[in-house]
């Protein structure tokens, strides 16, 4: 099996550093345009069906990149981590590395902690290699459950700090299970 991870094009709080989270925000002109350099890149590729997160940012996204290609599957567990009280607040009020540690699991704020994102997303995964045992799978997400995924399709250890650097919009990974 092989799983393609996409993190969604660009949205106006992207673009303004603001914690966007669960809010269901449309991309803007800069992410739509990212969307359509990585579908020339992917147009190639062949996927057997595209799971992606119910906020709009994903499946605007999805439908960029592969239209009615192939199946589309809503699953909420793709969702964005919930931000709490810090949605719509500059993301300099986040301090991401006390957020991202797998042995403190903070919620202040409301927050979702990190361990029930790294749950969902483990659920998620289980999910798909008990549907799908072969096949290619492309999952467009947002950049807390693709940094999720991404350290369990890894097998990193869940540990201190799971913060490994940005991960920049309409970014793709492939990964051989």
């Amino acid at each position: 099996m092989i799983i393609t991870l996409v993190r969604h094009g660009q949205t106006e709080d992207d673009f303004l550093r603001k914690i966007s989270g669960t809010s269901n925000i449309l991309m803007n002109d800069t992410g739509r345009r990212q969307c359509q350099k990585l579908r020339f890149n992917i147009k190639d590729k062949n996927y057997d069906y595209c799971y992606m997160s119910p906020l709009v940012t994903a499946v605007e996204t999805a439908m960029i990149l592969i239209g009615d290609k192939v199946e589309m599957i809503p699953d909420k567990r793709l969702i964005e981590r919930n931000m709490g009280d810090l949605e719509g607040r500059p993301m300099q009020e986040f301090n991401a590395y006390k957020f991202w540690d797998y042995n403190l699991n903070r919620n202040d704020y409301g927050i979702e902690p990190v361990h029930e994102v790294f749950n969902r997303c483990q659920e998620f995964l289980t999910y798909i290699k008990e549907k799908h045992n072969d096949g290619n799978i492309l999952i467009v997400t947002h950049e807390t459950p693709y940094r999720t995924l991404r350290h369990l399709l890894l097998g990193h250890e869940l540990e201190d700090n799971l913060l490994d650097g940005f991960i920049d919009n309409c970014s793709f990974e492939e990964f051989s299970i």
